[in-house]
């Protein structure tokens, strides 16, 4: 198997030395894909899915964060899971990080339904609308809602997750309202919620959920996450969930 191809790149995730291949002209994971891995909870044993996994990098950091027994990807986008699949591979991970390429539409076709305790997305956040001139280039595709909506991740999620199982995702507040009408629909109780802000004086620019299937409804507002202590410096929070060595503080 050829493991990097041309124009591509590996970059490496600062976990147990595993490191991912992206192409940077088309698409690469963002900040958001590594904050919803340090905010998703996975326990031993448990059997985890990853909506829309792009080039794979939260199956690969769940596998190096937790001691979960299998993960997931599933990408509808061939190259992107191509990409994956050689990162799963050039990391070794083969026995415990598995890449489908396919449609998250038809995942209760893919997938056993209930058979999942964990599942996380980090799905399209933009709704089709002006501005959008190539419709089916990768990186229009991960961040428009082309070819999936906010319903289909969540319906196919409570498909596949079992009672009491977890979904994770991350996604903008300025959805909030229908990110939690559409978990109520679907049973998904939300159960945790994080905004984060980019500095304490901003504005959030991401909100990350957890909902139970068929839980009781109680919703805990975590503790806000703030990315940036002061400019290109980020708090220590930040450098803990992206495995950082923090920079020496001059007096």
């Amino acid at each position: 198997m050829t493991i990097r191809k041309h124009d591509e790149r590996v970059d490496d995730l600062h976990r147990k030395g595993y490191k991912i291949i992206q192409h940077p002209k088309k698409f690469c994971f963002g900040m958001d894909a590594v904050l919803l891995t340090g905010f998703i909870e996975v326990k031993e044993n448990e059997n985890v899915l990853d909506l829309g996994t792009g080039t794979g990098i939260i199956p690969i950091l769940l596998e190096a964060k937790t001691k979960g027994r299998s993960f997931t990807g599933l990408e509808i986008q061939a190259e992107s899971a191509d990409m994956a699949k050689r990162s799963v591979a050039m990391n070794g991970l083969e026995h415990k990080v598995n890449i489908i390429q396919g449609d998250l539409k038809e995942a209760g076709q893919l997938f056993p339904l209930s058979s999942f305790d964990v599942i996380a997305s980090n799905p399209p956040y933009m709704t089709i609308g002006k501005g959008l001139t190539n419709t089916f280039s990768p990186k229009a595709i991960a961040r428009h809602e082309i070819l999936c909506n906010l319903e289909d991740v969540i319906n196919n999620a409570s498909l596949l997750l079992k009672v009491g199982g977890r979904f994770y995702i991350v996604h903008r507040p300025q959805r909030l309202v229908q990110l939690m009408t559409l978990l109520t629909k679907y049973k998904l109780e939300p159960k945790r919620m994080r905004l984060v802000y980019p500095y304490r004086d901003k504005e959030p620019n991401m909100v990350l959920i957890e909902a139970v299937r068929h839980g009781r409804p109680m919703l805990k507002v975590e503790a806000p996450l703030i990315v940036y202590q002061e400019k290109n410096i980020y708090t220590d929070e930040i450098y803990d969930i992206y495995g950082y060595d923090k920079p020496n503080q001059v007096d």
